[in-house]
């Protein structure tokens, strides 16, 4: 695994201290609200198992698949709801937990799905950003850090579902996904 990694952008203490800081942030943010984070699997469960301990104040947790990738390295656009929330979104205080925003095709289709449901709030908390690639209208309120527009893994993140036990965020040498 460690072969395919052409640079390590964020190690295993950077993205400590980024989970610190995003989890200061909410809980100043949330702290008189009714926090519910919805996560996306499975890139996010690492994260998430990190950021949820960083957040000092009442929370809820809640799990979606959703899927717009295959087994490519861009989205498709088409976004499937494989698995949905299980708790009645009403006057909740929900926060986004996403590994990476980059075309932010899902995300807009998931925030368009989650307001129908009408919650108090909707916000998008992001371990990675990556700008240059945004097709939708999105930006998330919470950012842990900006990426360049190359394939990162690892920290949850995968490629064909491999590397996400990668403690850090590292980035796919090409020659690895254009096999």
């Amino acid at each position: 695994m460690l072969n395919d990694i052409k640079e390590v952008l964020l190690s295993e203490e950077e993205l400590k201290t980024i989970v610190k800081e995003l989890g200061k942030k909410v809980t100043e943010d949330y702290k008189n609200k009714n926090l519910y984070m919805v996560t996306v699997l499975k890139g996010a469960v690492v994260f998430l198992s990190d950021f949820m301990r960083a957040v000092e104040c009442p929370c809820e947790i809640d799990f979606m698949v959703v899927s717009s990738y295959g087994s490519g390295v861009k989205t498709s656009g088409n976004v499937k709801i494989v698995k949905d929330i299980d708790t009645p979104l009403e006057d909740k205080d929900v926060l986004i937990v996403e590994d990476i925003l980059d075309s932010g095709l899902t995300l807009n289709f998931l925030i368009d799905l989650l307001k129908q449901r009408n919650p108090k709030s909707i916000e998008i908390c992001t371990l990675l950003d990556k700008p240059s690639r945004r097709a939708a209208d999105v930006h998330a309120k919470y950012i842990g850090r900006e990426v360049p527009d190359e394939f990162v893994v690892g920290y949850g993140l995968d490629y064909d579902e491999k590397y996400r036990n990668l403690p850090f965020i590292g980035v796919l040498k090409p020659e690895v996904y254009t096999k």
